[in-house]
C-alpha cells in the first residue's frame, strides 16, 4: 500500500480492520474520487487518502462526523465529510452535484469509537445506557426492548444473533422489565442461559448483537447502500466491503453473484427478468473473498469474524427499478 503522505499518519487509536487489503482492492490511482461509505473514526479514509484519492466520507453518527473536522483541516480539501445514511448516498452526493466515483468501501456494524463509549451502550464491558442507536435519534434498544412482544424479541435474537435459544431469552426479558441498562441486559442474558460467571464466550455478545442490527436497520442500510454503490460507481469502479456477521456477509455475496451474472437459477425474491432478453451483468465476477491473517486477529480481535468481498463495475447501465431485497440477498 502506498506510504501515507508526511503530516498524515495512521491514527494509533484506530486500526482498521483489513485495511491493507481494502486499499489494494480499490486500486486506488492518484486523484481518483473515492467514497468512505462508514467513516467512523476514518482509518478506511486515512489509508485512501494516502494513496492519493479524493475522498468523500459519510456517516450517520453526529460523533464521528464533529470528530472528523480535525482530519478534513489537515488534508485541506481533499476530504469531505457528509452526515447521513449510506443507503442514500447516491441522493446525498447528488446534492452536490456528484454523480459517479471511482470506488466505495463500506465497513458494515458498529465502528470502534462506538463500541468503546460505555455512554453509548453498544457493549456490555462496562455498564452504560441501553441505547445502541448509531444515529443517537429515533427509538433506543431500552424503548424497543422494553415494548416488543415476546414472540418479536426471540425472532431477532435468532435470525440477527444466531441465538438457538432465543426463546429462553426473550421471556427472561420480558420477565425483568423495564430495563434501562447494558449490565442489566447482559445480567439477565448470563441467567436465562446459565452461564457461570467468568466462564468463556459470554453468551450477551450474540444477543446484543442482534439488538443492534434491529435498533439500527442494519441490514435494510446494506441492502440499500448496495443498491446505491451500483448506480455511483462509474464503469470500472472498485466495490469492498468488509462485513463481520454471517448475514450481512451473505447479503454481500449474493449481491455480487446476482449482479455479476451468476444467479442461474434465479431466486424468488428476486425482480424478474424483463420480457426477451438476458440481464447484462453490472459488476465482473467478483474477487475471493478475503479473510483476516493470524497476525491481524492476535493484534485486532475484532478482525477474526471479518470477511472482505470485492467487485469491479462494469458498464452497463444500473438496473433502474430493479433493485435488491434484504429478504432476496438473505436467503
Amino acid at each position: 500500500m502506498t506510504d501515507l503522505p508526511p503530516g498524515l499518519p495512521r491514527d494509533p487509536r484506530h486500526d482498521p480492520v483489513l485495511r491493507e487489503e481494502v486499499i489494494a482492492a480499490l486500486a486506488i490511482t492518484p486523484g481518483e474520487r473515492h467514497v468512505d461509505a462508514t467513516f467512523g473514526a476514518g482509518g478506511y479514509t486515512r489509508a485512501m487518502l494516502g494513496a492519493g484519492a479524493e475522498v468523500i466520507a459519510c456517516d450517520r453518527d453526529p460523533d464521528a462526523i464533529a470528530e472528523g473536522q480535525a482530519l478534513v483541516a489537515e488534508v485541506s480539501g481533499r476530504l469531505t465529510l457528509i452526515h447521513g445514511r449510506f443507503g442514500e448516498l447516491d441522493r446525498l452526493l447528488a446534492e452536490r452535484g456528484i454523480t459517479a466515483i471511482d470506488g466505495i468501501t463500506f465497513d458494515i456494524g458498529v465502528s470502534s469509537m462506538q463500541l468503546d463509549r460505555d455512554e453509548r451502550g453498544f457493549s456490555f464491558q462496562k455498564d452504560g445506557p441501553l441505547d445502541m442507536r448509531m444515529a443517537q435519534e429515533g427509538e433506543s434498544a431500552a424503548d424497543w426492548l422494553n415494548r416488543a412482544d415476546e414472540g418479536e424479541i426471540a425472532d431477532v435474537l435468532y435470525h440477527y444473533g444466531d441465538e438457538r435459544q432465543s426463546r429462553r431469552v426473550a421471556r427472561a426479558i420480558v420477565a425483568a422489565r423495564p430495563l434501562s441498562r447494558t449490565a442489566e441486559l447482559a445480567a439477565v442474558i448470563r441467567k436465562a442461559l446459565r452461564h457461570p460467571p467468568g466462564a468463556p464466550k459470554d453468551p450477551a455478545t450474540k444477543s446484543f448483537q442482534a439488538i443492534r442490527i434491529h435498533v439500527n436497520g442494519e441490514l435494510d442500510e446494506l441492502v440499500a447502500g448496495l443498491n446505491a454503490a451500483e448506480r455511483l460507481l462509474r464503469p470500472g469502479g472498485r466495490l469492498a466491503v468488509v462485513s463481520f456477521h454471517s448475514t450481512e456477509d451473505r447479503i454481500v455475496k449474493n449481491f455480487l453473484r446476482e449482479r455479476s451474472g451468476g444467479n442461474a437459477r434465479g431466486s424468488r425474491h428476486l425482480p424478474a427478468p424483463a420480457a426477451g432478453g438476458a440481464v447484462v451483468p453490472t459488476f465482473h465476477p467478483p474477487a475471493r473473498k478475503v479473510r483476516p491473517g493470524k497476525a491481524e486477529e492476535a493484534r485486532n480481535p475484532r478482525a477474526r469474524s471479518a470477511t472482505l468481498r470485492s467487485a469491479v463495475r462494469t458498464d452497463a447501465p444500473a438496473r433502474a427499478g430493479d433493485t435488491i431485497t434484504k429478504e432476496a440477498m438473505s436467503c
